[in-house]
């Protein structure tokens, strides 16, 4: 356990970090974007074309984990929506809550966590589950949300829209396209000149801490942009799903397959379900606020999870008798 607190901690507390940083304004709110853009669209894209770079396409887009995933992350949307759906909870919101249940913060936290834990060979595996996540996921998700017919989305073209904005949101995602670059580098062999390649490494290494920082930094400033109070009843449950339901499922669906002959090892399975017990990804408010769902519920599931995941994920790894690699 104390090989696991090694890592867990410094990860955790870059985070609480950079909440404190914003919430004594030692950090401007001002300066959050910012921050939040030299991660989205430098660093981890250099992180992740390294990662992509380093090591075989068929580690990087395997099918069997593509599609096991996939059909896991199927099955946490329509059970969080179908315990979820009520009176207080209509099908905008059910929607947004599902996706922020089955959606983890692979990028920002993920990659760098897991590679740190269990060595390089697992930033395939969960770059694998954030293709799932940004194509497949969110997209279902988002066109779930605007099917629903009200003044907000009255006809089924709203839908459509939803769905062709949360695409364009994919092509005009950069990483997606460092991880295809990853992997054309990969195929081809080709080697990036001294200086482009020592600039793309010094922006891949600060990928970690800063973007641990800024997920504090964000979920401080999302709570200060909610003003509405939601009762515990209505987020913490799907944290809960997100924290303990999600791994509980990947580890099943995975092991099933793995019993019925599918090609999937061991270590696929330990780090698709390690992928499955991090926190919500915080980037799922800014979609909720775009789309104009409850954003106040959305914000505080993604707290809850983020404060309780050093708890629960730190346990998972123990249980599973994870060694790291350090």
């Amino acid at each position: 356990m104390s090989e696991i607190l090694a890592v867990t901690i410094p990860f955790f507390a870059l985070v609480l970090c950079g909440y404190l940083a914003a919430r004594y304004r030692l950090l401007p709110e001002s300066a959050i974007p910012g921050l939040n853009g030299f991660v989205l669209y430098f660093a981890l894209p250099c992180m992740l074309f390294r990662f992509g770079a380093g090591m075989p396409v068929g580690e990087l887009l395997d099918p069997v984990v593509l599609g096991v995933y996939a059909l896991a992350q199927l099955a946490v949307v329509t059970f969080t929506i179908a315990v979820t759906l009520s009176e207080r909870v209509r099908i905008k919101d059910a929607a947004f809550g599902a996706l922020v249940a089955a959606f983890p913060n692979s990028g920002f936290m993920g990659v760098p966590l897991l590679t740190t834990l269990l060595g390089a060979a697992a930033a395939g595996v969960a770059i694998t589950s954030m293709l799932v996540d940004m194509l497949v996921t969110t997209s279902l998700c988002i066109a779930l949300a605007m099917s629903h017919r009200d003044q907000d989305a009255p006809t089924e073209s709203g839908a459509r829209s939803a769905v062709l904005r949360s695409l364009w949101g994919v092509v005009t995602n950069p990483l997606p396209w460092a991880i295809a670059l990853g992997a054309l580098a990969s195929v081809t062999g080709l080697q990036l000149p001294g200086p482009i390649h020592a600039v793309v490494r010094m922006l891949g290494d600060a990928a970690t801490p800063v973007a641990l920082f800024t997920i504090g930094s964000v979920l401080w400033r999302a709570g200060q942009q909610v003003h509405t109070r939601t009762p515990v009843a209505l987020y913490l449950p799907v944290a809960l799903i997100k924290l303990l339901l999600h791994p509980l499922l990947v580890f099943a669906l995975t092991g099933a397959a793995r019993a019925l002959g599918a090609p999937i090892t061991n270590f696929q399975v330990l780090v698709l379900t390690l992928v499955a017990a991090l926190p919500s990804a915080s980037n799922v408010s800014l979609l909720a606020e775009r789309y104009r769902a409850d954003n106040g519920r959305v914000t505080r599931i993604i707290m809850a999870s983020t404060v309780l995941a050093f708890f629960s994920f730190t346990l998972l790894m123990w249980l599973l008798g994870v060694r790291t690699t350090g």
